[in-house]
């Protein structure tokens, strides 16, 4: 595994959690690598958003206030939505079976989950991703996909589906039916709104959890 995906992934299971200084030399050291891959590493997270800068020296682990949340989603909920109602007037019929398939490997992954089982976790954070991604690419706008791929913060993501239980997994599952058939039966409106009500309850989702003093992932400030 290369630096960059090695550090990426701690970040998003919480082994590197918020406000955590990272340096070269300490991440050098724990990967046994040389510093300069460490570098390039390091440029690409601080643009992926996921490192700043620290005062006097090295990075810390980007947190997150509950204002940052509420942003971040809502600017996913208005780029997202539009990008669905995009995919529902542009699909072709490869591109409905392909998120078909994606949604399909996506309830899959669901029916394996255990609570608190980083694997099975992050296996069902993948495929939502990929069939989130399979209705950009229908959409047919690179500047959009860009767009969206700037604001879709993966830690987050990660830890919204590593708090929810089988309830929350399953009704996140009908909505992706709701958003597949809207694409396929070309109903943009239906699939925008299904797609901005789907973030928006992500965002919940995760302010609520936030704000819960048992949760043990998430180390940053909630305030």
């Amino acid at each position: 595994m290369n630096p960059y995906t090695a550090i990426k992934n701690a970040i998003i299971i919480g082994e590197y959690e918020p406000g955590k200084r990272l340096t070269e030399e300490a991440l050098a050291e724990a990967l046994q690598v040389s510093r300069t891959p460490i570098r390039d590493a390091i440029k690409q997270l601080e643009t992926d958003g996921l490192i700043v800068p620290y005062k006097r020296r090295g990075y810390i682990v980007r947190e997150f206030s509950t204002d940052d949340i509420r942003q971040i989603y809502n600017v996913r909920a208005l780029l997202e939505s539009h990008g669905t109602s995009e995919a529902a007037l542009n699909r072709t019929e490869e591109e409905v079976e392909a998120i078909r398939a994606k949604n399909a490997e996506y309830e899959k992954a669901i029916s394996q989950w255990k609570r608190s089982d980083i694997a099975t976790i992050k296996h069902i954070q993948q495929t939502n991703q990929e069939f989130h991604e399979e209705i950009f690419k229908a959409a047919n706008n690179e500047h959009l996909r860009l767009l969206i791929s700037k604001v879709v913060v993966v830690p987050l993501v990660f830890r919204s589906f590593y708090w929810y239980n089988e309830r929350q997994l399953l009704r996140s599952l009908e909505v992706h039916k709701t958003i597949l058939n809207a694409i396929e039966n070309k109903e943009p409106e239906r699939a925008k709104i299904a797609m901005q009500e789907h973030i928006y309850q992500g965002r919940d989702d995760v302010l609520i959890q936030l704000n819960n003093p048992q949760i043990e992932l998430w180390k940053g400030e909630a305030q």
